[in-house]
């Protein structure tokens, strides 16, 4: 592993234990992020530690020299129509699936999405300043795409452990297992956009809206609808990479 990603999962990890360790021990003793609105303050901490951990490890690398350059790196918003399509298109198939197999109920009203995507860039966006800027780039160096994706897959899954034992959160009390397979198709996705567009800010983009569309439609709890859609987006990945790849050649 290079020394920019050790760098990096420290210092996320170092953050996520003193921010989510903090909230984990205070649900254990009973203490709820629904009465308690002080414990958002670790919470937060803890769920922007791969954004944090992301500007000081590349600082501490040379690889930015100062938070516009950063800014820069992460907010790159230029890119192609067919870009940002491919970006809705996967998060569609990711959210349509689920809704068809496991059914839903409606939770916010569809035109909120338009507030909630900046919303998420602090509800789960920006942790891709730190997951697909730096983690999966750097281990495709060493490792294919397909085995790149995997650890991703599986340290970002690590990574959210603690949310499922922390009172107040969507996450507590639910399935973890069927959420790693959620991550597992996501990572796939993203690593696939970042693939193809060399873009971290449109990992973002999808990120947000994933996270927007599970407050809109509410999916009921059912292990196969999981798998469907991590099966579609991990399908979609391949042919969208096996497509630039191709492009590449002929350019």
């Amino acid at each position: 592993m290079s020394k920019l990603n050790k760098n990096y999962l420290s210092l996320t990890f170092l953050i996520m234990l003193i921010g989510w360790g903090t909230c984990v021990l205070c649900s254990f003793m009973g203490l709820s992020l629904n009465d308690h609105k002080w414990l958002y303050v670790p919470y937060l901490l803890g769920g922007l530690s791969p954004t944090i951990a992301s500007y000081f490890a590349l600082k501490r690398n040379n690889k930015v020299a100062n938070m516009k350059e950063w800014l820069k790196t992460v907010f790159d918003f230029r890119h192609s129509v067919v870009s940002y399509l491919m970006v809705v298109i996967m998060a569609i198939l990711f959210i349509l699936p689920q809704c068809i197999i496991c059914g839903y109920k409606n939770g916010a009203p569809i035109y909120a999405i338009l507030v909630m995507i900046p919303v998420m860039l602090f509800g789960g966006g920006l942790e891709e300043a730190g997951w697909r800027c730096i983690l999966q780039p750097e281990l495709e160096k060493t490792y294919s795409f397909t085995i790149s994706t995997l650890i991703v897959s599986v340290i970002w899954w690590l990574w959210h452990l603690p949310l499922f034992y922390i009172q107040g959160v969507g996450q507590y009390g639910h399935n973890y297992f069927a959420f790693g397979i959620n991550v597992l198709g996501i990572s796939f996705a993203l690593a696939s956009i970042r693939k193809t567009t060399s873009s971290v800010w449109l990992c973002v983009l999808f990120h947000c809206i994933v996270n927007s569309l599970l407050g809109i439609y509410v999916i009921n709890n059912h292990i196969w609808g999981n798998i469907a859609a991590a099966a579609i987006l991990i399908l979609c990945s391949y042919i969208f990479v096996i497509i630039n790849d191709r492009k590449k050649r002929f350019h």
